[in-house]
């Protein structure tokens, strides 16, 4: 397994969209795997392939404090919403920023898991949020996008000033 390099807000690297995942076979397995550990030592609690600059629809999650919970959705699809909470996020594109956002409170997820079988999954809270955060990552959205043009440029700027710092 190895840590991948995390894109960071703006690079426009993160604004791609990925492509369906046509098989799952030992390589994906590896990303999975190799994504797994990136968000872990990040540290993070979601991570979308996208945002390890590979453009496939491949995310991985882990809200548990323990890191006992890893969940792979491959080919991800909502399937069902309903209700609405707003929850502050972050996002290791985006370190050190948090801001509130509004998604559904429930939705149900439609995907294939890292052994490439079906699955449906209803979720609410913060594995909910945490789903459609890394799944607008699939789609070359970022969490910064929910925000006003002001708070999203204010937040350009200081990342690209921090990018410019640590060069």
């Amino acid at each position: 397994m190895s840590i991948l390099t995390i894109l960071q807000f703006p690079d426009p690297k993160l604004r791609q969209k990925a492509a369906p995942v046509v098989s799952v076979d030992d390589s994906i397995r590896t990303l999975v795997d190799d994504m797994f550990e990136t968000m872990y030592s990040a540290p993070g609690i979601g991570l979308a392939a996208v945002q390890v600059n590979v453009l496939k629809r491949v995310i991985v999650i882990d809200i548990s404090e323990d890191k006992s919970q890893p969940k792979c959705f491959i080919n991800p699809e909502i399937v069902k919403r309903s209700g609405d909470e707003k929850m502050d996020e972050g996002c290791l594109s985006v370190p050190g920023i948090y801001e509130p956002v509004s998604r559904a409170k429930e939705i149900t997820v439609r995907y294939l898991d890292r052994d490439g079988n079906a699955q449906e999954l209803a979720v609410d809270g913060l594995l909910a949020v945490c789903v459609q955060h890394e799944m607008d990552h699939l789609d070359g959205k970022l969490f910064v996008d929910y925000l006003s043009e002001m708070k999203r440029n204010r937040i350009r700027k200081k990342m690209e000033k921090i990018r410019q710092h640590t060069m």
